[in-house]
C-alpha cells in the first residue's frame, strides 16, 4: 500500500488552512452593545428613585426569616413543571453543540456491500470500503456555526436562571399574599360579629319605640355585605392554596398550611448601580448571547458565499468469486481535494446573508427592549418601596389615633354618657384601618421580592453569571 503522493497532498492542505484560516469577528461586548443600542437610554451614575448604597446581596429568600420558605422554593425548583420545560431547552441547546463540535472534525464512513446470485453456488461480489472528508474551515464557516450554537446554550442557560428567580419570586409573593388573606379573614370576622351587634341593638331600640325600621335595614344591610366579604376572603384563600399548590407542582388540592402571619420586613436591600444590571440580570444576559448567536450566523451566512476545500480519503478492499483482481488481498488507499465555488443559485446565499443581518438587528432590538424593561422594573420597585414607607407610616398613625378613638369611647361607655352602639362602630372603623395597614404591609414584602427579582440578585446563597 503505497500513496506518498496521497499523503504529500493531505500535509500540504494542512498546513495551507494553518497558514490562511481566518480569524472569526468577534461580537461587540456588552459595553459595546449598550452604547450602539441604548444610545438614548444612558444609565445614570445612581439610581433615581433612589436606593440604599452597596452591592448586590445574595440569599434574599433568607432575609425574610420564615423558615418555611426556603425548602418551598427548593421543591418548586425540583418540581414545577415550567422548569423542568427550561431545563428540556438547555439540554436541547446542549446537544446542538455538541452536534456543533463535531462537524470540526473529518467524518468517516463504514461501508459493506456484496452481491451475488440469489440461489446456488454461484459467484459473488464483496467488498468493504472506507471514506473520509474533511471540510477545510478556511473562512470559519464551522467555527462561526459552533459560535452560534455556544451562544444559544448560553442564552438558554441564562434563560433558564431568570425562570428560577421567576419562580422563586412568584412563590414568595404568593406566600405573603396568603398570609395576608389569613390575617383579613379574623379581621373580617371580627368585623362582622360587631356589625351583627349593632343589627340587634338596631332591632332592640325599633321594639323599645327609640329606634327605626331604616336604622335596622341598614344594619342589616351592613351585616349581609361583612358575610360576602367574609365569603370572598374564604374563597381567595382557597385559590391561594392552589396556586401555591401548583407553583410547587402539587395537585391543587387547597390542602396546604398557609402562614398565620406575615415575617417582619428586612431592612432595606442595597440596590447596586445601574451600570451593573445588564452584565447581572439573566434575562438581559440571555438576550445578549441571543444577539452573539445572531451575529454568528451572519458570519457564516458570508462564508457560505467563498469557495468550499475538502480532503476526501478512502481505504477499500474488494473481492471476487469470478473475476480475477490485482491486489485482491491487498486494500488500497486513495485521497484527494474538492473545491467547489458557487456561482449561480438564484441569489439564495444572498438572501441567507439578508436574512441573517436583520435578525441581528431583531435581537439588538430585543436586547435594548429587555434592557430598557429591566431598568424600569427596578426604578418602578424602588419608587413603590419608597412611596409604601410613608404610607406605612401614615397608616400606621391612622391605626393608633384610630385605637386610641376605640379606648375613649369605651371608657365614655363605662360611665354612661354614650350608649354601645358608638362603641361597635368604632370597633369597626378600627378593623378597617388594621386593614388598610396590612394591605399595605403586605405589598411592601411583595415590592421587596419584585425589587431583587428585577435586580437580579440570587435567591440562593451565590449569584452565577454566564460567562462570555
Amino acid at each position: 500500500m503505497r500513496t506518498p503522493d496521497c499523503t504529500r497532498l493531505a500535509v500540504s492542505l494542512a498546513c495551507l488552512v494553518a497558514m490562511t484560516g481566518c480569524a472569526l469577528n468577534a461580537p461587540p461586548d456588552v459595553k459595546g452593545l449598550t452604547e450602539t443600542e441604548l444610545a438614548h437610554t444612558a444609565p445614570p451614575a445612581a439610581w433615581k428613585a433612589g436606593a440604599t448604597a452597596g452591592a448586590l446581596q445574595d440569599n434574599w429568600l433568607a432575609s425574610f426569616g420564615d423558615a418555611r420558605l426556603l425548602p418551598l422554593a427548593e421543591e418548586a425548583l425540583r418540581y414545577n413543571v415550567d422548569l423542568r420545560l427550561a431545563a428540556a431547552r438547555v439540554e436541547s441547546a446542549a446537544a446542538s453543540v455538541k452536534a456543533a463540535d463535531g462537524s470540526l472534525y473529518p467524518e468517516v464512513n463504514l461501508i459493506g456491500r456484496t452481491s451475488g446470485k440469489a440461489t446456488g453456488s454461484g459467484s459473488q461480489l464483496s467488498g468493504l470500503f472506507i471514506p473520509a472528508s474533511w471540510e477545510l474551515d478556511l473562512w470559519g464557516r464551522v467555527r462561526y456555526g459552533q459560535r452560534a450554537a455556544q451562544d444559544q446554550y448560553a442564552s438558554a442557560e441564562a434563560d433558564q436562571r431568570y425562570a428560577q428567580q421567576s419562580i422563586v419570586a412568584t412563590l414568595a409573593k404568593a406566600w405573603f399574599l396568603a398570609a395576608e388573606a389569613v390575617q383579613q379573614q379574623r379581621l373580617v370576622g371580627d368585623m362582622q360579629a360587631s356589625a351583627e351587634r349593632l343589627l340587634k341593638l338596631a332591632e332592640d331600640r325599633q321594639r323599645v319605640g327609640v329606634g327605626s325600621e331604616v336604622d335596622v335595614a341598614l344594619a342589616r344591610a351592613n351585616v349581609q355585605s361583612y358575610r360576602d366579604s367574609a365569603r370572598q376572603i374564604d374563597f381567595s384563600l382557597t385559590q391561594s392554596r392552589r396556586a401555591l399548590e401548583l407553583l410547587l407542582g402539587r395537585y391543587p388540592a387547597a390542602e396546604i398550611e398557609l402562614p398565620s402571619m406575615l415575617t417582619t420586613l428586612p431592612p432595606p436591600a442595597p440596590a447596586g448601580l445601574p451600570s451593573e444590571l445588564l452584565e447581572r440580570r439573566p434575562d438581559v444576559v440571555a438576550a445578549e448571547r441571543r444577539f452573539d448567536a445572531a451575529f454568528a450566523r451572519v458570519g457564516e451566512a458570508g462564508a457560505n458565499r467563498l469557495p468550499k476545500l475538502s480532503l476526501t480519503a478512502a481505504l477499500s478492499s474488494i473481492s471476487s468469486t469470478i473475476f480475477v483482481l490485482q491486489d485482491r488481498d491487498n486494500p488500497t488507499v486513495g485521497a484527494g481535494a474538492t473545491v467547489m465555488f458557487p456561482v449561480f443559485n438564484g441569489g439564495q446565499l444572498a438572501a441567507q446573508v439578508e436574512l441573517r443581518t436583520a435578525e441581528q438587528k431583531q435581537a439588538a432590538a430585543a436586547f435594548a427592549q429587555t434592557a430598557q424593561r429591566a431598568f424600569n422594573e427596578v426604578e418602578s420597585a424602588l419608587a413603590a418601596e419608597a412611596s409604601l414607607a410613608k404610607r406605612d407610616l401614615i397608616l400606621q398613625q391612622g391605626l393608633a389615633d384610630s385605637t386610641r378613638a376605640l379606648e375613649l369611647q369605651q371608657a365614655r361607655y363605662k360611665v354612661g354618657s354614650i350608649d354601645l352602639r358608638s362603641v361597635t362602630q368604632q370597633q369597626i372603623a378600627a378593623h378597617a384601618a388594621s386593614m388598610s395597614l396590612l394591605r399595605v404591609q403586605t405589598e411592601q414584602r411583595v415590592q421587596r421580592v419584585q425589587l431583587h427579582l428585577a435586580l437580579g440578585g440570587s435567591f440562593g446563597p451565590t449569584v452565577t453569571t454566564a460567562a462570555r
